[in-house]
């Protein structure tokens, strides 16, 4: 192929991950959420923001799970200042939980609708303005039309856009960029101490455009994301020096 094509193909290719929110990495900039090998699971290694992310949750204990792992992120996304809102029809999240996340939960505006079609028409509205950082929309269902228009919406404002979907039976393709499921695991204490750990999640990557689905187990360890399995393997290397 002439190099002239190639050049043509390539600064497309470019252009249209920028376009779905993937950001080539920036030199001498760590632009991170701490997620550690799922972030390599995306485009450039880049947690793609200013797009519209698909989480699967149609249990109580996932539902409870996938906000953990959202305010995990939100921390980060938050982190330059901003607002979110939370939208949705039945809201079981203590908003002062959030502090456990590094948010301040006065930043997070929660907006309670009674009707399915109310919660779509705000949060359509919601990821239109550029004044605030994310969007969290609760919703059953969205369809292919419905999620193409959220799309168009964040691409203009490059808000970063959350639906959790609870209906798992009428999950229909969608434009969203990734689509996750985020279940509980059972925590572990530190070196045998009472109490309870730290929470985990397994982290699964069902759908990511131009990237590599996969399963991670990962922790939110006081302050930031911590993989479960390196945090192991660095454990047991530690007893063995002691020992």
């Amino acid at each position: 192929m002439p190099d002239t094509k190639r050049d043509i193909i390539s600064k497309l290719q470019k252009d249209i991950l920028l376009w779905e929110g993937f950001k080539p990495p920036q030199a001498g900039h760590a632009d991170t959420f701490g997620l550690g090998p799922i972030e390599a699971a995306f485009p450039n290694g880049v947690f793609p923001v200013s797009a519209l992310h698909e989480l699967i949750c149609p249990t109580p204990e996932q539902s409870a799970a996938t906000s953990g792992f959202i305010a995990g992120i939100l921390g980060t996304l938050m982190k330059q200042g901003g607002t979110c809102l939370w939208i949705g029809s039945s809201r079981k999240l203590f908003p002062s939980s959030l502090s456990t996340f590094n948010i301040e939960p006065d930043r997070v505006i929660f907006i309670d609708l009674k009707r399915e079609r109310d919660v779509l028409w705000v949060t359509e509205e919601a990821l239109k303005c550029e004044g605030l950082t994310a969007v969290i929309s609760e919703l059953q269902d969205i369809n292919i039309a419905q999620s193409r228009r959220l799309q168009l919406a964040v691409e203009s404002s490059k808000v970063t856009g959350f639906i959790l979907r609870t209906d798992i039976y009428k999950a229909k393709t969608s434009t969203c960029v990734a689509r996750w499921r985020i279940s509980p695991i059972p925590s572990e204490t530190e070196d045998g101490l009472p109490g309870v750990g730290f929470p985990r999640w397994q982290v699964e990557l069902l759908k990511v455009r131009n990237g590599n689905p996969g399963v991670w187990r990962i922790e939110w360890a006081g302050r930031s994301f911590v993989s479960v399995d390196e945090k192991a393997i660095a454990h047991e290397a530690l007893e063995r020096r002691a020992g």
